[in-house]
């Protein structure tokens, strides 16, 4: 069997990070694989994983709907690719979106993460902050958790199982083939959460 392709999409936001913590996940596995930057439908069409980074989700959004890559992206997830939301990139994937001041948000959504989301719930960039949290469930006892501009989960459909909360807040998700989390992984030095999501796309492969 060939090793895995993950793509991250390259869009905006912390790619050059996801790409790096993805890699780095792969060779502690002792696995094989490639991580590539991808932008267009027909680079998403060879994926076996995909990571959306954090950055500014209605962009992400808009763009990728330009170039067809996000109707590219909801059939390779119809399929069963997995796929790791991360901040802006767990909003795009939900089914409804919501700002904590401006309100309900028009930006093209993937329709595929069941649940409710709260943008900013946590303050704007300079409200931005760390703190150590738990995700058990999944078997990472404990994670530096960098929370930028951080969405939160205000609610959750019946196949969502709840990985992490933060001061009773939902931080982390997973629905399926679906990994969805309010801060951002790549920007510390720990790729167990990385390495887990590898783990999903190999089970896949």
């Amino acid at each position: 069997m060939s090793g895995i392709n993950i793509g991250v999409l390259a869009v905006q936001g912390d790619v050059a990070e996801n790409v790096m913590a993805t890699k780095m996940a792969i060779e502690d596995l002792g696995m094989d694989g490639i991580v590539t930057e991808v932008k267009t439908p027909e680079q998403i069409e060879d994926l076996d994983g995909l990571v959306i980074p954090g950055g500014e989700s209605t962009v992400i959004g808009t763009l990728s709907l330009v170039n067809g890559s996000l109707k590219k992206i909801k059939e390779k997830i119809a399929s069963g690719m997995p796929v790791f939301g991360i901040c802006a990139g767990m909003i795009m994937l939900s089914k409804k979106a919501k700002d904590r001041v401006v309100g309900e948000m028009d930006q093209p959504l993937l329709d595929y993460l069941d649940v409710r989301i709260e943008r900013n719930t946590f303050g704007r960039q300079k409200d931005s902050f760390e703190s150590e949290i738990s995700m058990e469930k999944i078997g990472i006892s404990k994670f530096q958790g960098v929370f930028i501009r951080a969405p939160s989960i205000i609610e959750t459909g019946k196949d969502v199982e709840i990985i992490s909360k933060f001061n009773e807040k939902i931080i982390a998700v997973k629905q399926g083939n679906i990994l969805g989390t309010s801060f951002h992984p790549e920007l510390t030095g720990d790729i167990s959460l990385h390495k887990y999501f590898v783990g999903l796309v190999k089970a896949k492969h």
